[in-house]
Protein backbone atom coordinates (compact mmCIF):
# COMPACT_ATOMS: atom_id res chain seq x y z
CA UNK A 1 0.00 0.00 0.00
CA UNK A 2 1.47 3.33 -1.06
CA UNK A 3 1.82 6.01 1.54
CA UNK A 4 -0.46 9.04 1.04
CA UNK A 5 1.18 12.09 -0.53
CA UNK A 6 2.03 14.57 2.19
CA UNK A 7 2.33 18.29 1.51
CA UNK A 8 5.23 19.96 3.30
CA UNK A 9 7.07 23.26 3.19
CA UNK A 10 10.47 21.56 2.93
CA UNK A 11 12.20 22.34 -0.36
CA UNK A 12 10.74 23.66 -3.61
CA UNK A 13 7.76 22.02 -5.36
CA UNK A 14 8.58 19.60 -8.17
CA UNK A 15 9.32 21.66 -11.26
CA UNK A 16 7.21 19.73 -13.74
CA UNK A 17 3.92 20.72 -12.18
CA UNK A 18 4.51 24.25 -13.48
CA UNK A 19 5.41 23.35 -17.06
CA UNK A 20 3.05 24.31 -19.90
CA UNK A 21 1.21 21.28 -21.37
CA UNK A 22 3.13 21.52 -24.67
CA UNK A 23 6.45 21.23 -22.80
CA UNK A 24 5.21 18.29 -20.70
CA UNK A 25 4.02 16.52 -23.83
CA UNK A 26 7.32 16.98 -25.70
CA UNK A 27 9.74 16.90 -22.76
CA UNK A 28 13.17 15.84 -24.04
CA UNK A 29 11.89 15.55 -27.61
CA UNK A 30 12.62 18.97 -29.08
CA UNK A 31 13.99 19.01 -32.60
CA UNK A 32 15.36 22.54 -32.98
CA UNK A 33 14.81 26.19 -32.12
CA UNK A 34 14.99 29.32 -34.22
CA UNK A 35 15.37 33.00 -33.36
CA UNK A 36 12.61 34.88 -35.19
CA UNK A 37 13.52 38.42 -34.10
CA UNK A 38 15.41 40.27 -31.38
CA UNK A 39 12.76 39.32 -28.84
CA UNK A 40 11.00 36.21 -30.18
CA UNK A 41 11.97 32.62 -30.84
CA UNK A 42 10.28 29.28 -31.53
CA UNK A 43 11.03 25.77 -30.30
CA UNK A 44 9.85 22.95 -32.60
CA UNK A 45 9.28 19.44 -31.24
CA UNK A 46 9.70 16.14 -33.06
CA UNK A 47 5.91 15.86 -33.00
CA UNK A 48 5.59 19.14 -34.89
CA UNK A 49 4.30 21.10 -31.89
CA UNK A 50 5.64 24.63 -31.53
CA UNK A 51 6.25 26.84 -28.52
CA UNK A 52 6.88 30.54 -29.09
CA UNK A 53 8.81 32.68 -26.61
CA UNK A 54 8.47 36.46 -26.33
CA UNK A 55 11.14 38.02 -24.11
CA UNK A 56 10.56 41.34 -22.39
CA UNK A 57 12.93 43.37 -20.21
CA UNK A 58 11.92 44.29 -16.70
CA UNK A 59 13.54 46.01 -13.75
CA UNK A 60 14.44 43.74 -10.87
CA UNK A 61 12.19 45.73 -8.56
CA UNK A 62 8.60 45.62 -9.86
CA UNK A 63 5.42 47.27 -8.63
CA UNK A 64 2.40 45.13 -7.83
CA UNK A 65 0.50 46.92 -10.59
CA UNK A 66 3.10 45.93 -13.20
CA UNK A 67 3.15 42.30 -12.04
CA UNK A 68 -0.65 42.14 -12.30
CA UNK A 69 -0.50 43.62 -15.81
CA UNK A 70 2.09 41.03 -16.89
CA UNK A 71 0.00 38.22 -15.40
CA UNK A 72 -3.16 39.49 -17.12
CA UNK A 73 -1.42 39.41 -20.52
CA UNK A 74 -0.13 35.93 -19.73
CA UNK A 75 -3.67 34.74 -18.99
CA UNK A 76 -4.94 36.36 -22.19
CA UNK A 77 -2.33 35.00 -24.62
CA UNK A 78 -0.42 32.17 -22.92
CA UNK A 79 -2.97 30.28 -20.79
CA UNK A 80 -1.22 31.82 -17.79
CA UNK A 81 2.24 30.44 -18.55
CA UNK A 82 5.28 32.72 -18.28
CA UNK A 83 8.65 32.65 -16.60
CA UNK A 84 11.18 35.07 -15.14
CA UNK A 85 14.75 34.36 -16.24
CA UNK A 86 17.78 34.64 -13.98
CA UNK A 87 18.51 38.04 -15.56
CA UNK A 88 15.10 39.55 -14.83
CA UNK A 89 13.64 39.02 -18.29
CA UNK A 90 9.97 38.08 -18.54
CA UNK A 91 9.30 35.32 -21.08
CA UNK A 92 5.75 34.77 -22.34
CA UNK A 93 5.31 31.13 -23.49
CA UNK A 94 2.83 31.05 -26.37
CA UNK A 95 1.60 27.68 -27.66
CA UNK A 96 -1.03 29.14 -30.05
CA UNK A 97 0.75 30.84 -32.96
CA UNK A 98 -2.33 32.97 -33.75
CA UNK A 99 -1.84 34.76 -30.40
CA UNK A 100 1.82 35.64 -31.02
CA UNK A 101 1.38 38.83 -33.07
CA UNK A 102 -1.46 40.22 -30.88
CA UNK A 103 0.72 39.69 -27.77
CA UNK A 104 3.68 41.49 -29.36
CA UNK A 105 1.39 44.34 -30.46
CA UNK A 106 -0.06 44.79 -26.97
CA UNK A 107 3.39 44.69 -25.36
CA UNK A 108 4.59 47.42 -27.72
CA UNK A 109 1.46 49.49 -27.11
CA UNK A 110 2.13 49.30 -23.36
CA UNK A 111 5.78 50.38 -23.86
CA UNK A 112 7.40 47.09 -22.90
CA UNK A 113 10.90 46.52 -24.35
CA UNK A 114 11.01 43.33 -26.43
CA UNK A 115 14.49 41.93 -27.09
CA UNK A 116 17.48 40.14 -25.60
CA UNK A 117 17.27 36.92 -27.66
CA UNK A 118 20.15 35.82 -29.83
CA UNK A 119 23.55 37.57 -30.16
CA UNK A 120 22.56 40.63 -28.16
CA UNK A 121 22.85 41.97 -24.64
CA UNK A 122 20.37 40.56 -22.19
CA UNK A 123 18.63 42.38 -19.39
CA UNK A 124 21.03 43.29 -16.56
CA UNK A 125 21.03 41.05 -13.49
CA UNK A 126 21.68 43.29 -10.49
CA UNK A 127 21.53 43.62 -6.74
CA UNK A 128 19.43 45.92 -4.58
CA UNK A 129 21.71 48.93 -4.23
CA UNK A 130 20.81 51.99 -2.19
CA UNK A 131 17.09 51.16 -2.45
CA UNK A 132 17.23 48.26 0.02
CA UNK A 133 20.73 46.99 0.82
CA UNK A 134 22.39 48.15 4.02
CA UNK A 135 25.95 47.59 2.73
CA UNK A 136 25.59 48.99 -0.80
CA UNK A 137 28.36 51.15 -2.31
CA UNK A 138 26.29 52.30 -5.29
CA UNK A 139 22.74 52.52 -6.59
CA UNK A 140 22.25 49.35 -8.64
CA UNK A 141 18.84 50.28 -10.04
CA UNK A 142 19.94 53.74 -11.20
CA UNK A 143 23.17 52.44 -12.71
CA UNK A 144 21.34 49.67 -14.58
CA UNK A 145 18.83 52.18 -15.94
CA UNK A 146 21.65 54.42 -17.21
CA UNK A 147 23.50 51.48 -18.83
CA UNK A 148 20.45 50.02 -20.55
CA UNK A 149 19.30 53.43 -21.82
CA UNK A 150 22.66 53.83 -23.54
CA UNK A 151 22.87 50.27 -24.90
CA UNK A 152 19.17 49.85 -25.73
CA UNK A 153 19.77 49.22 -29.44
CA UNK A 154 21.93 46.19 -28.57
CA UNK A 155 18.96 44.71 -26.70
CA UNK A 156 16.38 45.22 -29.43
CA UNK A 157 17.90 45.30 -32.92
CA UNK A 158 21.71 45.42 -33.23
CA UNK A 159 23.58 42.12 -33.18
CA UNK A 160 26.93 41.25 -31.60
CA UNK A 161 29.36 38.38 -32.30
CA UNK A 162 27.64 36.44 -29.50
CA UNK A 163 25.36 37.08 -26.55
CA UNK A 164 26.71 39.45 -23.90
CA UNK A 165 25.61 39.12 -20.30
CA UNK A 166 25.74 42.27 -18.15
CA UNK A 167 25.61 42.46 -14.36
CA UNK A 168 25.82 44.99 -11.53
CA UNK A 169 26.64 44.23 -7.89
CA UNK A 170 26.34 47.00 -5.34
CA UNK A 171 29.16 45.64 -3.15
CA UNK A 172 31.86 42.96 -3.22
CA UNK A 173 29.59 40.49 -1.40
CA UNK A 174 28.12 40.29 -4.87
CA UNK A 175 24.48 39.17 -4.86
CA UNK A 176 24.61 39.62 -8.67
CA UNK A 177 26.40 37.38 -11.17
CA UNK A 178 29.34 39.75 -11.52
CA UNK A 179 31.89 36.96 -11.14
CA UNK A 180 30.68 35.17 -14.29
CA UNK A 181 29.35 37.86 -16.67
CA UNK A 182 30.80 39.17 -19.92
CA UNK A 183 30.85 42.80 -18.73
CA UNK A 184 29.98 43.70 -15.16
CA UNK A 185 30.10 46.47 -12.59
CA UNK A 186 31.00 45.75 -8.97
CA UNK A 187 30.79 48.51 -6.36
CA UNK A 188 33.55 48.85 -3.79
CA UNK A 189 34.16 50.49 -0.42
CA UNK A 190 37.67 51.90 -0.11
CA UNK A 191 37.96 52.99 3.51
CA UNK A 192 38.22 51.07 6.78
CA UNK A 193 34.95 51.21 8.77
CA UNK A 194 34.63 53.70 11.59
CA UNK A 195 33.68 52.38 15.04
CA UNK A 196 31.22 53.97 17.45
CA UNK A 197 32.64 52.31 20.57
CA UNK A 198 29.84 53.47 22.85
CA UNK A 199 27.15 51.91 20.66
CA UNK A 200 29.15 48.70 20.04
CA UNK A 201 29.08 47.92 23.74
CA UNK A 202 25.32 48.49 23.86
CA UNK A 203 24.11 46.76 20.68
CA UNK A 204 26.63 44.19 19.43
CA UNK A 205 27.81 40.73 20.43
CA UNK A 206 31.60 40.94 20.40
CA UNK A 207 32.26 37.24 19.53
CA UNK A 208 29.80 37.38 16.61
CA UNK A 209 31.32 40.61 15.35
CA UNK A 210 34.85 39.19 15.51
CA UNK A 211 33.73 36.00 13.75
CA UNK A 212 32.04 37.96 10.94
CA UNK A 213 35.35 39.15 9.48
CA UNK A 214 36.65 36.83 6.71
CA UNK A 215 40.23 38.12 7.04
CA UNK A 216 40.45 38.14 10.85
CA UNK A 217 40.96 41.89 10.85
CA UNK A 218 38.75 42.40 13.93
CA UNK A 219 39.77 41.59 17.49
CA UNK A 220 38.22 42.42 20.88
CA UNK A 221 38.99 45.70 22.64
CA UNK A 222 38.24 44.93 26.32
CA UNK A 223 39.21 48.42 27.47
CA UNK A 224 36.31 50.05 25.59
CA UNK A 225 34.09 46.94 25.61
CA UNK A 226 34.33 47.16 21.82
CA UNK A 227 36.54 45.95 18.97
CA UNK A 228 39.66 47.03 17.07
CA UNK A 229 40.15 46.78 13.30
CA UNK A 230 43.55 45.93 11.81
CA UNK A 231 43.59 48.23 8.78
CA UNK A 232 46.20 46.16 6.93
CA UNK A 233 43.92 43.10 6.96
CA UNK A 234 40.61 44.85 6.23
CA UNK A 235 39.25 44.28 2.70
CA UNK A 236 36.26 46.65 3.09
CA UNK A 237 33.63 43.95 2.58
CA UNK A 238 31.17 45.31 5.16
CA UNK A 239 30.38 41.97 6.79
CA UNK A 240 31.03 43.49 10.20
CA UNK A 241 28.44 46.20 9.56
CA UNK A 242 25.85 43.50 8.89
CA UNK A 243 26.13 42.06 12.39
CA UNK A 244 27.14 45.27 14.16
CA UNK A 245 25.74 48.52 12.65
CA UNK A 246 27.89 50.83 14.85
CA UNK A 247 30.84 49.67 12.71
CA UNK A 248 29.94 51.87 9.76
CA UNK A 249 31.40 51.05 6.33
CA UNK A 250 29.52 53.75 4.39
CA UNK A 251 31.52 56.67 3.03
CA UNK A 252 29.58 58.07 0.04
CA UNK A 253 32.34 60.47 -0.97
CA UNK A 254 34.86 57.61 -1.28
CA UNK A 255 32.71 54.72 -2.54
CA UNK A 256 32.54 53.83 -6.22
CA UNK A 257 32.59 51.01 -8.76
CA UNK A 258 34.99 48.82 -10.74
CA UNK A 259 34.40 47.13 -14.10
CA UNK A 260 35.24 43.47 -14.68
CA UNK A 261 35.04 41.50 -17.93
CA UNK A 262 35.35 38.07 -19.49
CA UNK A 263 33.23 35.81 -17.30
CA UNK A 264 30.69 33.26 -18.45
CA UNK A 265 28.66 30.38 -17.03
CA UNK A 266 28.19 28.16 -20.08
CA UNK A 267 30.62 25.47 -21.21
CA UNK A 268 29.89 25.78 -24.95
CA UNK A 269 33.23 25.88 -26.90
CA UNK A 270 35.27 26.78 -23.80
CA UNK A 271 35.09 26.17 -20.06
CA UNK A 272 33.23 28.57 -17.75
CA UNK A 273 35.32 31.60 -16.82
CA UNK A 274 35.62 34.03 -13.93
CA UNK A 275 35.49 37.74 -14.67
CA UNK A 276 38.74 39.72 -14.37
CA UNK A 277 39.46 43.34 -13.62
CA UNK A 278 39.32 45.81 -16.51
CA UNK A 279 38.95 49.22 -14.79
CA UNK A 280 39.80 49.52 -11.08
CA UNK A 281 37.63 52.44 -9.99
CA UNK A 282 35.14 55.16 -10.84
CA UNK A 283 33.59 57.46 -8.27
CA UNK A 284 29.80 57.33 -8.06
CA UNK A 285 28.25 59.99 -10.29
CA UNK A 286 24.48 59.69 -9.86
CA UNK A 287 22.01 59.88 -11.41
CA UNK A 288 23.49 58.86 -14.81
CA UNK A 289 27.07 57.62 -14.10
CA UNK A 290 28.40 59.01 -17.42
CA UNK A 291 31.99 57.70 -17.08
CA UNK A 292 30.88 54.18 -16.18
CA UNK A 293 28.36 54.04 -19.02
CA UNK A 294 30.92 55.36 -21.52
CA UNK A 295 33.49 52.78 -20.38
CA UNK A 296 31.04 49.90 -20.80
CA UNK A 297 30.03 51.11 -24.26
CA UNK A 298 33.71 51.37 -25.21
CA UNK A 299 34.37 47.76 -24.21
CA UNK A 300 31.21 46.51 -25.95
CA UNK A 301 31.85 48.39 -29.19
CA UNK A 302 35.50 47.25 -29.28
CA UNK A 303 34.36 43.65 -28.76
CA UNK A 304 31.74 44.08 -31.50
CA UNK A 305 34.37 45.36 -33.92
CA UNK A 306 37.19 42.89 -33.28
CA UNK A 307 35.69 39.60 -32.03
CA UNK A 308 35.03 36.67 -34.32
CA UNK A 309 31.56 35.28 -34.82
CA UNK A 310 30.38 33.21 -31.81
CA UNK A 311 33.22 34.43 -29.55
CA UNK A 312 32.17 35.51 -26.08
CA UNK A 313 33.97 38.49 -24.53
CA UNK A 314 36.30 36.29 -22.46
CA UNK A 315 37.11 34.07 -25.44
CA UNK A 316 37.94 37.13 -27.55
CA UNK A 317 40.26 38.45 -24.83
CA UNK A 318 42.00 35.09 -24.48
CA UNK A 319 42.62 34.97 -28.23
CA UNK A 320 44.11 38.47 -28.54
CA UNK A 321 45.75 38.49 -25.09
CA UNK A 322 45.21 40.97 -22.28
CA UNK A 323 47.77 43.37 -23.73
CA UNK A 324 45.76 43.35 -26.93
CA UNK A 325 42.60 44.06 -24.95
CA UNK A 326 44.14 47.06 -23.19
CA UNK A 327 45.60 48.37 -26.45
CA UNK A 328 42.35 48.09 -28.41
CA UNK A 329 40.13 49.57 -25.71
CA UNK A 330 42.60 52.26 -24.64
CA UNK A 331 42.15 51.30 -20.98
CA UNK A 332 45.13 52.15 -18.79
CA UNK A 333 46.99 49.21 -17.23
CA UNK A 334 47.68 49.81 -13.52
CA UNK A 335 49.19 47.89 -10.63
CA UNK A 336 45.66 46.85 -9.56
CA UNK A 337 45.52 44.58 -12.62
CA UNK A 338 48.35 42.38 -11.35
CA UNK A 339 46.28 39.70 -9.67
CA UNK A 340 49.02 37.56 -8.12
CA UNK A 341 52.45 38.83 -7.18
CA UNK A 342 53.58 35.23 -6.64
CA UNK A 343 53.84 34.95 -10.42
CA UNK A 344 55.24 38.42 -10.97
CA UNK A 345 58.24 36.97 -12.83
CA UNK A 346 55.95 36.15 -15.76
CA UNK A 347 53.59 39.07 -15.19
CA UNK A 348 56.39 41.58 -15.63
CA UNK A 349 57.42 39.95 -18.92
CA UNK A 350 60.88 38.80 -17.78
CA UNK A 351 60.33 35.14 -18.59
CA UNK A 352 61.98 33.71 -21.71
CA UNK A 353 58.68 31.95 -22.39
CA UNK A 354 56.72 35.22 -22.58
CA UNK A 355 54.88 35.67 -25.86
CA UNK A 356 53.89 39.19 -26.84
CA UNK A 357 50.40 39.18 -28.38
CA UNK A 358 49.04 41.87 -30.65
Amino acid sequence: MALPTRQTDIGPPKYDQFLPPVIKKNYGKWKYHEVLSGGTMVHVAESGDKLFTVRVASPRILSTETIREICDMSEKYCDGYLRFTTRNNVEFLVSDQSKLDPLVAELKAKKYSIGGIGPRISNVVHTQGWVHCHSACTDASGLVKAIMDDLYEYFTTKELPNKVRLAVACCVNMCGAVHCSDIAVVAVHRKVPTINHEMVSKSCEIPTTVASCPTSAIRPNPKDKSVIINEEKCMYCGNCFTVCPPIDIHKPEDDGVAIVVGGKIGSLRTDPKFSKLAIPFFYNEPPRWPKVVAAIRNILVTYEKHARKHERVGEWIERIGWEGFFNLTGIEFTFQHIDDFTFARDTFRTSAAFKYSK
